[in-house]
């Protein structure tokens, strides 16, 4: 029995070493970023076969390390201000592909400090490429994934097809004396808005669009561009087409006759065709409120928009919570580069770590679900931040003083044993 108390006390020592050095390593991580914390899971070791024994009248064997868990609970996020660096607010991880220590696979990783790298791939700080869902020309995405890579290249300029206008034109507005004069339409109409479209070569051209009271709750639009843009003489005005909108007594947009202009820009493609979106018009199904209105308060223009844009450079990336990866280009305009694929597993615990902030699927954390952010219990993306360690200092040195003190009362037991084991070698002398 004494030598049995002697092995128990070194199956404790061996048990509280093992556990030091999982405190140690969380220690050694409290700043790695999406770094999880473990814990040893002691357990007892029996010291005879469970057919033979009797119940607890026989002693155990003292301890062991059965497994070291990983602690999955989510750290918190620290802003950092840099688009690319994201945090997972919720389970599920992100999905990089290439080579560590010889094994090119897929690994899952909660650090994600990536970047642009000089090929537009988004990448993380060893270069494995982070995987997503890239983005089809209908703004759609891909069954499959693949490496998130930005087209680092100038877009081509779009000209303008589409304009919408959203304004209210007053109703007690006088009818004009002298009828709409292209060489003097400001004083000619009773309301005028400007806005800027483009060419197929992605210059900017402004259109006037004036608004011409002819006859109670009816209304002329006249769309002016200076001819000087259109291969004549510049400083002239030049009309480009023209309509009718009526509205019903309640000042709804009752019908909308003629809604495009044409236009010949010079160098580019002829007869460009710009249609005028005024709102949708009872007569077109619509309630005739949803854009362009006649109330009897001041004419204004309250939103306008079209299509068209020049050409642009690539000037970085945006990501929102489900993970869309957005272009920003220098002409203002976002376009989808790809949706991050988000990785869930059954059991997390069962991950293997891999080194690098990355682990690799294994038999007992089942294979990975890929899945987008925000859908099937996987977290929300949270662009500008990373996820900070989880490890709480306070608790490892808690442990770390427990484990000590445990050592030490192993190592107790084992010198207590061997002065019983002298004081019966004394006997035998």
């Amino acid at each position: 029995m004494v030598l049995r108390a002697m092995y128990s006390g070194v199956s404790g020592l061996r048990a509280e070493g093992e556990a030091l050095g999982v405190v140690g390593d969380n220690i050694a991580n409290v700043n790695t970023v999406g770094f999880k914390s473990q814990r040893a899971v002691f357990q007892d070791v029996l010291g005879h076969s469970i057919l033979a024994g009797t119940g607890s009248s026989l002693p155990g064997s003292g301890v062991r390390v059965g497994d070291i868990q990983q602690m999955f609970t989510q750290g918190s996020l620290a802003n950092t201000g840099i688009a690319t660096d994201l945090a997972l607010n919720g389970d599920g991880f992100f999905v990089v592909n290439g080579t560590v220590d010889g094994v090119s696979a897929n690994f899952f990783t909660r650090a994600g400090q990536f970047e642009i790298n000089n090929q537009g791939y988004l990448v993380n700080p060893n270069g494995l490429q982070v995987q997503g869902y890239a983005a089809n020309p209908d703004g759609t995405f891909q069954a499959s994934i693949s490496s998130i890579q930005a087209p680092t290249s100038a877009i081509q300029p779009h000209a303008t097809e589409n304009a919408e206008i959203t304004a209210n034109l007053d109703s007690s507005a006088v009818i004009p004396t002298n009828p709409f004069d292209i060489t003097d339409p400001a004083n000619t109409a009773n309301f005028s808005s400007t806005m800027t479209v483009y060419d197929s070569l992605g210059n900017a051209h402004t259109m006037d669009v004036y608004f011409v009271k002819t006859a109670d709750n009816t209304w002329d639009w006249h769309g002016v561009i200076d001819a000087g843009d259109l291969g004549g003489t510049a400083g002239t005005n030049q009309e480009v087409g023209t309509g009718t909108l009526t509205f019903t007594t309640d000042g709804a947009l009752d019908a909308v006759s003629a809604t495009t202009v044409t236009a010949d820009f010079t160098g580019a493609t002829a007869g460009q065709v710009v249609t005028l979106d005024f709102g949708t018009a009872i007569a077109d199904g619509g309630t005739g409120l949803d854009g362009t209105t006649q109330f009897a308060s001041p004419s204004n223009v309250s939103s306008q928009s079209q299509d068209g844009y020049s050409s642009g450079d690539f000037s970085g990336v945006q990501v929102d919570g489900t993970g869309v990866v957005m272009g920003l280009y220098t002409n203002g305009q976002k376009i989808a580069i790809g949706q991050l694929a988000i990785a869930k597993f059954r059991n997390n615990d069962g991950l293997g770590r891999a080194g690098q902030n990355l682990w690799i699927d294994t038999r007992e954390s089942g294979a990975a679900a890929m899945g987008t952010a925000g859908s099937g219990g996987r977290g929300a993306v949270s662009s500008g931040t990373l996820e900070s360690s989880n490890v709480d200092l306070a608790e490892e040195f808690v442990g770390l003083i427990q484990h000590q003190r445990s050592f030490a009362a192993n190592s107790k037991t084992i010198t207590t044993a061997d002065e019983m084991l002298q004081e019966l070698i004394n006997i035998k002398r």
